[in-house]
């Protein structure tokens, strides 16, 4: 600095030299002029701004003056062998995330994709999103006490990154350089990672206290109380059957912004059923609070027991601004017998949706191909732009014409179960595809091995669409058996990858990103954990998951997305069953929950006990 100061002497750029060089110094070792270029801020959205000021006092979709007390006990189907939910090995306590164990960030239910503080009172980043700094908040601590500190971060990023489950593996290998330049403050260096999400999935990343972890045996499954920095507390637990949380006296963040309003029970006991219909018995005998109804034939009369008509039991309709939940048939392409997609496109002429929808739906539900219906991201009956015939261009011969144009749509059956138009049109694409019938039986041309295939389900919804399904494909000479199986096997199985076709739904959010690699990256297809159940191995799929990633603007980030949705209804990975429009709640009315619904849709966090007094009152 004093070489400069002497070669500039007398001129008029000394001063601006001088102040130049002492704002380097100023940024410390690890950082660089684009730190200082940064803007603090209180959130990070995705795409556009956040829509909550800084000073906001609590999220709209909360009561803020709910009472505190009383215990929420919730129903849980299936059963648990473990407390980590971050790690492939067991089947965990998912709510041990949020509950239990926080973020640096917290998801602002009303948006798209939108992070507020939380452990982090703020977060800093580039418009080239090169890197991003975290500062902590001094206040937050571990239920043991413990200050939450950038070593924990640093100590939680290395920690998933080599020994946690596959999408945490995948997004924290991006990462090129993670340094702490003070202790309440984390620098990550995102340099060549290209992907515009990476800082909200950073944000996102649940901090493990570094002194209470012992790497050695951290992906073996356990039964031991978590150390979290969360509002409740691991209280009991009885393995397979039951979990209590117990607030935390000594919560550190019960007066922040994104938390008034949440989190009002004293206590919350996760009961656990290993059976659909013996959960909803229960629910009927009044021993547990609420459920999310996903069967519409006991949506519409299986609440006709005396607590739902006296009024103990309320019902509600919730419309979330999410797409539409979808259930899909999911085929697995890596079994020989799907790995055609004749076959594919021939069984899904064969689902006679028309009349199961009328039969076991009562006309409740719609369909639409693709994965993201109801909402600007879907492509179905749409028309590509521009902008997605540029990004698919490469990939034109594998995507049909009707598809990109938006005509393309799902069969419709004459609802009789004996539609012939359809069945004449999949048994030419069966024989196409090597297969003939002999007698009334389908059989491979070259091997005479009859078409069967094994439809794995483990609720009486799934079974009835399987039997139905059964039913039709009969008709083309194919003989399906249905099995029917436990909850806990059946997540194992698909897990696993170890079925021929399951029933299953991917929930998908206005901001789509990382996790559809998860979903149906060519990475994933052979990684057990992941999501990709049908085996998909596109490369368009796998492209358009890179430019979403790389988009910035919303028009382009729509594009990107719809085309995304095009390679997937091209490849015939599923055969689409319905989509869900509404959430059905129903609740003791010992439960009450805020008037006003998040986009998201219904959160129990939200909810408080009625027996207790509201909290001004309290007070």
């Amino acid at each position: 600095m004093f070489m400069f100061q002497r070669r500039f002497e007398g001129s008029g750029v000394r001063l601006c030299v001088l102040a130049s060089a002492l704002v380097i110094l100023a940024l410390g070792a690890g950082s660089s002029i684009d730190d200082a270029r940064a803007e603090q801020a209180h959130a990070i959205a995705m795409h556009g701004k956040p829509v909550m000021p800084a000073d906001f006092t609590h999220m709209p979709y909360v009561d803020p003056d709910a009472p505190k007390g009383g215990r929420l006990t919730w129903g849980v189907l299936g059963t648990f062998d473990s407390l980590n939910p971050f790690i492939v090995r067991g089947l965990a306590v998912q709510q041990m995330r949020g509950y239990v164990v926080e973020s640096l960030l917290a998801r602002g239910n009303d948006e798209p994709f939108t992070l507020y503080g939380l452990l982090a009172r703020s977060i800093e980043t580039d418009d080239e999103r090169s890197f991003v700094t975290f500062r902590l908040d001094p206040r937050a601590r571990f239920s043991d006490g413990k200050q939450v500190a950038a070593e924990d971060v640093l100590f939680s990023w290395q920690l998933l990154r080599d020994h946690g489950r596959p999408n945490h593996r995948q997004y924290y290998a991006k990462v090129a350089k993670a340094e702490a330049p003070d202790p309440l403050t984390v620098r990550f260096d995102l340099a060549g990672a290209s992907d515009r999400e990476l800082p909200l999935i950073l944000g996102l990343m649940p901090i493990l206290p570094k002194h209470a972890v012992d790497v050695a045996t951290f992906e073996e499954t356990t039964l031991a109380s978590p150390t979290g920095s969360g509002p409740y507390r691991v209280t009991a637990v009885k393995p397979g059957a039951s979990v209590t949380l117990t607030r935390d006296p000594g919560y550190w963040g019960r007066d922040l912004p994104i938390n008034r309003g949440l989190y009002n029970f004293e206590e919350i006991r996760l009961d656990y059923f290993r059976e659909a219909n013996g959960q909803f018995e229960a629910f009927k005998r009044g021993l547990y609070d609420f459920r999310v109804e996903h069967e519409p034939l006991r949506w519409h009369d299986g609440y006709d027991f005396p607590a739902a008509k006296s009024g103990e039991v309320i019902r509600d309709t919730v419309k979330p601004g999410l797409p539409q939940p979808s259930e899909f048939l999911v085929f697995n392409t890596r079994r020989p017998i799907f790995a055609d997609i004749r076959v594919r496109q021939a069984l899904t002429l064969l689902f006679d949706f028309e009349l199961v929808n009328r039969n076991y739906f009562f006309g409740l539900y719609s369909r639409a191909a693709g994965y993201f219906a109801g909402s600007e991201l879907s492509a179905y009956g749409r028309p590509a732009d521009a902008r997605e015939r540029e990004l698919l261009k490469p990939f034109a011969a594998h995507i049909p014409p009707d598809i990109m144009d938006g005509s393309y749509r799902l069969p419709v059956t004459d609802g009789s179960g004996r539609d012939r138009s359809t069945l004449r049109a999949a048994l030419k694409l069966l024989s196409e595809a090597g297969y003939e019938f002999e007698g009334t039986v389908l059989r491979n041309r070259a091997t005479r091995a009859p078409f069967t295939f094994e439809i794995l389900v483990t609720t009486r919804d799934q079974e009835r669409i399987a039997l139905a399904f059964q039913r039709d494909l009969k008709r083309a000479g194919i003989e399906p058996s249905v099995r029917s199986v436990d909850p806990v096997q059946f997540d194992q199985r698909r897990l696993a990858f170890e079925f021929d076709m399951i029933q299953n739904r991917w929930d998908q959010s206005l901001s789509p990103g990382n996790e559809q690699s998860f979903y149906w990256g060519s990475a994933a297809a052979d990684n057990p954990g992941t999501r990709n159940y049908m085996g998909a191995r596109d490369p368009a799929v796998d492209a358009m998951i890179a430019a979403l990633l790389e988009a910035r603007e919303h028009t382009d980030f729509v594009a990107t997305v719809r085309a995304l949705d095009r390679a997937l209804i091209a490849g015939i990975y599923t055969i689409p069953l319905f989509n869900v429009s509404e959430q059905w709640i129903a609740r003791w009315n010992r439960i009450e929950r805020p008037k006003a619904t998040s986009l998201s849709g219904y959160l129990p966090e939200t909810s408080w006990s009625k027996g207790h007094p509201p909290a001004t009152q309290a007070k």
